[in-house]
């Protein structure tokens, strides 16, 4: 006999995805019933479009009226295993794209389709049909994590904790082996050069140079385990924000000088916050790692919330996007010196953080604003 409660209704629209565009200009939103568009600076409604059915993830192409689209949640508008290339200046689709397993993410450009499964990655030339270039085996990647620039595609190795950095023009494949533990994040930096992960372990965020692999920085979060939510950097790459379970904010700086050519006690050459940051504690024998590593410059808690059963509940049995844990804590950089973080859900929220010179070198966050962009 069954003996599970029932799942709650809710007439309430539910956010399943959040996904920025390229400069973060604008951010998208999956519902249940449809999708729509925000103008980030103002937290705006720029697009709507309802469907009365689920949109698992939208994914925007820089500012173009073409919209990749996967769908989601109980009842989704399109099949799990079809990306819809979306035109939503005629308002229908334009092109699709169907695989033999759920699409778990997609990246797009006016050149390339990535469509992202959950062992592996898929690449298109963009065409009226799409015309199929190559596949790349990946480790098991529910999350759909995979990011595009100009210049490289980056992606989960096929073993867990490795990355894939494939360049576009030549197809040269490089693998980083950045964790012991399987990737939970990774972000690109706004021109490419940088690439920052974090494993499902959480403590740690390494950053690396993409075209040489060598590990630029090693970022501590905390001591205890934690699921990172998101990892960005501001348009200048000279710092890095991350989100976690944890619900708290924490922005980092990034090294502003060149490798020092030493060695770290990984074996990994030395950076300049290796030595710089704690200054004599880093050269004290037997000081444990947690003490020397380098921690974020500010932190400042953001609202995550807790979904009610009705958005949660049981949800993890299906496959569909939409249906696992709801995204919170997606940041986005609006310049270099205030940032958004977005969250999903019944509550999703739009809150908008600045960092302040406090003077003598001190910097903080502050919170510079909120809201809630769908009504109950």
């Amino acid at each position: 006999m069954n003996t599970r409660p029932p799942l709650e209704t809710t007439s309430l629209p539910l956010v399943l995805s959040i996904t920025f565009n390229d400069d973060c200009s604008c951010f998208a939103v999956g519902l249940n019933t449809g999708f729509r568009i925000f103008s980030s600076e103002t937290c705006t409604q720029t697009t709507a479009r309802e469907f009365n059915a689920g949109v698992g993830l939208v994914q925007m192409m820089g500012k173009a009226n073409y919209l990749g689209i996967v769908g989601g949640g109980r009842k989704p508008k399109f099949a799990a295993n079809k990306l819809i290339l979306w035109d939503e200046g005629r308002s229908k689709s334009a092109l699709d794209i169907s695989a033999l397993t759920p699409v778990r993410g997609t990246q797009l450009s006016k050149e390339r389709i990535v469509v992202v499964l959950q062992n592996s990655v898929r690449l298109y030339k963009f065409a009226k049909p799409p015309s199929f270039i190559t596949a790349y085996e990946t480790a098991n990647n529910p999350l759909g994590l995979c990011r595009m620039s100009s210049r490289i595609i980056a992606f989960p190795g096929r073993s867990a904790g490795q990355v894939q950095v494939v360049e576009i023009a030549t197809s040269n494949v490089s693998i980083i082996p950045a964790h012991a533990a399987a990737i939970r994040a990774l972000q690109l930096s706004l021109d490419g050069e940088l690439i920052a992960t974090a494993s499902e372990t959480g403590t740690l965020i390494r950053v690396f140079s993409t075209r040489t692999c060598a590990k630029i920085a090693e970022l501590r979060r905390g001591i205890d385990p934690a699921a990172i939510f998101s990892l960005a950097f501001n348009p200048s790459g000279t710092m890095l924000a991350c989100t976690s379970d944890k619900s708290t904010l924490h922005v980092f700086d990034m090294p502003k000088g060149k490798r020092l050519g030493g060695q770290g006690e990984d074996g990994a050459p030395e950076t300049a916050n290796d030595q710089g940051k704690w200054g004599i504690l880093s050269k004290i024998p037997l000081m444990p790692r947690f003490v020397k590593d380098a921690y974020s410059f500010a932190t400042h808690p953001f609202e995550a919330g807790d979904e009610p059963s009705s958005a949660n509940q049981l949800l993890t049995e299906s496959s569909t996007l939409g249906t696992m844990r709801l995204p919170k804590g997606v940041i986005g950089w609006l310049d270099d010196t205030s940032l958004l973080v977005v969250g999903a859900g019944t509550d999703a929220r739009w809150e908008k953080f600045i960092i302040k010179d406090e003077g003598g070198g001190k910097r903080s966050l502050a919170k510079a604003g909120w809201k809630r962009y769908l009504a109950d």
